[in-house]
């Protein structure tokens, strides 16, 4: 083993260009997530206190933007199906920079509302679903240890932004703390999006994973949108993912208030919540090396099952040990769900059509993950606790897992 890796070394073997891309957006990832969607929870009282707008108008224009980003993903997906992820990123980039700089001197809510809705159209371009694209382009056999890198990285940019937000907030006010973002955003997405970012592995004289024109023929093949939009194994694929999404964004969003409502310490709900971050990162690393030894339909219903699993531990009770449980087995499933998307698409139809067809998923998923907390809200108030609620998110869960089975062999192309 050591012989082998010495001669590596000395050999000097050229990197895979396409993994110098997955690295680049694993960094600008981390960074975009981290300035454009977790700091803002940091920015919600003071915004609160000084320009005396209320939380659901604040909260509102945020899951706007969220709203946003989702829907414009089929234009934003043609593109990157035709001319990559290059010049959207870094124009994306640009956009988002200077819209996070207005919103450090905003004054009233139209304003913000405008900011947060063109925002949306900037977060489209640049958090993952470009970046994932960018990785089916580049990598085939590798595409779930790229993918793994990417969201390995990036998984840590809630824990990197909070506290710097947080940081910032007490040394400058809020304004002077969104500006600074604003900079760190441009400063580090920017160039790296406009100086590293390329179109395609064959502009290079490679194919994907690095192979040679010359060994491997190309793998784009001809698929029509509309009989895959109509297809079958398309809405089969859509609704699994659709319910196994409004399980997680219901019970993550109501994780907290869930905990408390049966007794268990803010302080300790808050830590246990944060856990389930470090267990999406967990999930991420034994994604990549597991998924080299089954097929995409088979780790995508694995993760379904696990999600599953845990939600049926946290219906058994709310002791510490079975939290406990929940929160590893959770947030596993949650960060390997994140992967398992992308993964199933891109091998079923190959990454030449990859940005349409996913966009087009992610729409539907959109509508499910920006519904599904009002609705774990509203099923609250009518019972009095979480239970009915936990109860039709394993329901959804389990059917994820049936319906991923049902998947025809092959997807129509």
């Amino acid at each position: 083993m050591i012989g082998k890796a010495v001669k590596r070394i000395f050999k000097r073997e050229p990197i895979y260009y396409g993994w110098v891309i997955a690295l680049a957006l694993a960094v600008t990832e981390t960074v975009s997530y981290g300035v454009i969607f977790y700091a803002f929870s940091v920015f919600i009282t003071p915004m609160e206190a000084e320009l005396g707008w209320s939380r659901a108008q604040l909260t509102g224009a945020f899951s706007l933007s969220l709203l946003i980003t989702g829907l414009v993903g089929v234009p934003v997906g043609y593109w990157l199906d035709k001319r990559g992820g290059r010049l959207l990123m870094t124009a994306g980039s640009i956009g988002a920079t200077l819209l996070v700089a207005l919103w450090s001197q905003v004054q009233t809510l139209p304003e913000f509302m405008l900011i947060m809705t063109l925002l949306g159209f900037c977060g489209a371009a640049v958090l993952y679903e470009p970046a994932f694209a960018v990785i089916a382009t580049w990598f085939a056999r590798q595409r779930g240890a790229a993918m793994a890198v990417l969201t390995f990285v990036a998984g840590f940019s809630s824990t990197l932004f909070v506290p710097l937000s947080d940081a910032l907030l007490v040394a400058q006010g809020w304004r002077g703390a969104v500006l600074s973002l604003a900079i760190l955003l441009g400063a580090v997405t920017i160039p790296l999006h406009a100086v590293l970012l390329r179109g395609k592995p064959q502009d290079l004289g490679l194919q994907p994973d690095g192979a040679l024109t010359a060994a491997q023929p190309s793998q784009r093949q001809a698929i029509d949108l509309r009989a895959v939009l109509r297809s079958r194994f398309f809405w089969i694929l859509t609704l699994a993912f659709a319910l196994s999404t409004l399980s997680i964004s219901a019970v993550r969003i109501h994780f907290i208030p869930l905990l408390i409502s049966v007794g268990i310490h803010p302080t300790s709900a808050a830590w246990a919540s944060g856990a389930i971050g470090v267990m999406q990162v967990a999930g991420r690393m034994i994604f990549a090396p597991v998924e080299r030894h089954f097929s995409s339909k088979t780790m995508v219903a694995g993760v379904f099952a696990l999600l599953a699993v845990s939600l049926g531990t946290l219906l058994l009770g709310k002791s510490g040990w079975l939290i406990a449980l929940f929160v590893a087995l959770f947030g596993m499933a949650v960060g390997t769900h994140t992967l398992a998307r992308p993964l199933i698409v891109a091998d079923s139809y190959g990454a030449a059509y990859y940005g349409r067809i996913s966009s087009a998923i992610v729409i539907v998923l959109t509508v499910m993950s920006t519904s599904a907390p009002f609705a774990a809200g509203v099923i609250f108030d009518v019972f009095g606790n979480y239970d009915a609620m936990l109860l039709l998110a394993l329901g959804f869960s389990v059917a994820s897992v049936i319906l991923i089975w049902l998947l025809p062999r092959r997807p129509a192309r």
